[in-house]
Parts: structure tokens; sequence; C-alpha cells
């Protein structure tokens, strides 16, 4: 890495920099809080869940299965505020659409609409706010999901960052599925569906000016066809989750918590792309913790995984899908990883995120 900071520097000033996981007795909201961990989720525990209160909200998914009129629907919402808005792979416009439709895909639904919020602070350059709108335009229609209502306010210069989204999404979840973490099991076969931390990685790349050899894209993408093409070979599967803010890391640990079930996964069989494991050694990150934005893990009855893996496989998003571990009844609550040197550690839920605005 050719990048340094030299602390000489007058430009630098470290008793300016902000720590994304600090301590957690906090009084007041620090970066941590939107991190996806465990700060996010006392955040959330604490103060959200008690104001709103509701049997809905208390399922605290990446979406809220419901039912009205005798039909069930899969109802999510979603802000994306990431830095830069324009990176390898995409934009803040596909973030927008892909993160809604993933969240809705989680709950086994296809979406079928989304509301779109542009916050724009004063001054942003119209060609911009153009660049995202075609392609959060495209990524809907790539999606197969209509933008169906809106809304826009501006902020006065220096109260904003150029382009913040915020998206909704509704779709209809198929009779006979019901993904959520309460239905895993020991045995379950957990697989993932593909190399994880690309999108993280390619953040910090752009966002720090930092070459790793070879450019490396987002894996930024709609999974609903892909998890339409899982629950065609079986509806039974258990939970599907997205590992977005805090990485598989944090995905791995919140349906071990919920499901009161342990998991073991295997750390060779954790597929990692070598720019991402280099660019991670580099800077001292654990690709376990680094964001995805076009993956998803999945825990599955160990009757249907080979079937369901083959299936995932031959689909393009799916290509590189992996048996990583299961899911066992010993320490439950606990993630662990067999290392390659025949040990076991601890894979803990993340305190705030490694890598803040990165969706």
């Amino acid at each position: 890495m050719s990048d340094t900071i030299d602390l000489t520097t007058p430009s630098v000033d470290p008793t300016a920099w902000t720590c994304p996981a600090p301590l957690r007795d906090q009084s007041r909201i620090v970066m941590g809080h939107g991190g996806g961990g465990t700060l996010s989720a006392e955040l959330v525990r604490h103060v959200f869940a008690p104001a709103f209160g509701g049997d809905a909200l208390a399922q605290l998914g990446d979406s809220a299965a419901l039912s009205l009129g005798g039909v069930r629907l899969a109802f999510s919402t979603d802000s994306f505020v990431v830095r830069p808005m324009f990176f390898p792979g995409g934009s803040i416009g596909d973030l927008a659409v892909n993160g809604t439709v993933n969240d809705l895909a989680m709950s086994g639904a296809r979406a079928s609409y989304l509301s779109c919020g542009f916050i724009l602070e004063e001054g942003v350059e119209m060609e911009r706010v153009a660049r995202v709108a075609d392609a959060l335009g495209r990524a809907a229609r790539v999606a197969g999901v209509e933008v169906a209502t809106g809304d826009t306010k501006v902020v006065e210069a220096g109260h904003g960052d150029g382009i913040f989204i915020n998206t909704a999404g509704v779709g209809l979840i198929p009779d006979g599925v019901d993904l959520r973490p309460q239905r895993v099991v020991p045995g379950d076969v957990v697989i993932v569906s593909g190399p994880i931390g690309v999108h993280g990685v390619a953040i910090l790349s752009v966002r720090e000016g930092l070459e790793f050899g070879v450019e490396i894209e987002s894996d930024c993408a709609a999974l609903g066809g892909l998890v339409e093409t899982m629950l065609a070979v079986t509806p039974d599967l258990h939970v599907l989750r997205d590992p977005t803010r805090g990485g598989l890391a944090a995905a791995l640990n919140e349906i071990a918590t919920a499901s009161g079930t342990g998991v073991v996964v295997t750390e060779r069989e954790i597929p990692v792309p070598q720019a991402v494991a280099g660019a991670c050694a580099v800077l001292g990150l654990d690709p376990m913790y680094v964001a995805n934005e076009g993956k998803l893990v999945a825990f599955v009855p160990r009757e249907h995984a080979d079937a369901v893996l083959e299936a995932m496989r031959a689909h393009p998003l799916g290509l590189e899908s992996r048996i990583i571990g299961e899911a066992v009844a010993v320490h439950p609550g606990m993630v662990v990883a067999r290392t390659g040197l025949g040990g076991t550690r601890v894979v803990d839920m993340p305190i705030g995120e490694q890598l803040p605005r990165i969706c």
C-alpha cells in the first residue's frame, strides 16, 4: 500500500478523529450506533422499541412479515448515506433499490413497489442528482420493482452530504414460506451465496484512495431472483439474512441469539477473494465483519441442503455458493469458527462497524 499517514503534517489533526466502535457507555449518539452491531441493537432495544411498541416491530428482522386483508406482506424501509455516493460497481442509487429489495427477499417476498425519498443538500450539482436518479431507476427495472411514490427535501448547505435516500418497499410472501431465526434448529446447514467482504473493501478503496493491486468492485445486486430459485427447491428454508452492516459475523450472531442455538463455521470454507483478504490483512480488518450488498446467508434443513446448494450454484448470483457450517445445540447464542490450525475462536458480535457509512 503506497498511501501513508504522516502525523507531522499540519493538515492532519488526530484530535478530530472519531471511532466507529467506541466504548458502549454513551450519553450521545456516536458513529457506532449506525454500524449494525451491538450499539445499534442497544439503541433499537432501549430507545426505539419501547417508544414504538407493537408486535410487528418486535420481529426485528430485515423486514416485517404482516397480514393485511388475509394477504401476507413483507414491509421494509431503509436509509442510505454511503460515502462516496459513486463507487466501483454501483452508487447510492443502486444501493437504495437493492438494499430494500434484499430486505424483502430475506422474508421470502418478491418486491413489488418502492417509495423513494431524496434528501438533497443545497448546492449539490444537478448532474449528480440526475446520475443517482438514473442509477436508481435502472436498478429498479433490473430488480423488477416499480417506484410508486416519493418525496424530496432540501437542507441548507453544510447540513447534509450531497444526497441521502430513504426507500421503503412491499412485497407478497408466498404461501408456506416462514423465514425467521426462531425456526433454526441444531443440524441446520449454513450456506453463504458467495465471496464476502467485497462491498466494504470497494467503498474503502475509493474513500481513502487506496490501491490493492486490482480494482475491487462492490457486489451490490438484487437477490430476489436467487431467493425465488431457492424457494422453488423447498419452501422449508428456516432463515435468510443479507450480511450488510457488521458483515457475516453480525448476521450469524443475530441468528444464533434469536434462535437460541450455537453456530459453528469452518474458516477455510468461508469464501474470501484474495484481493479482499490482502486488503484486510494490510488494514487489520477481519473479512467476516466487512459489509456485503449482494450476498445472503441461509440456514437450511440438512435434508434439503444439497439440493438448495445445487440450485443456488445454477443462478448467476449464487455461482460460488458454499456450505460454511451448521447450527449446533452446544454454546447457544454463540458463533464459533474452526481455524485452519485446528483450533477454535469465538466470533463476537461487533460493537459498531469497522467501516462506517458503507450503505
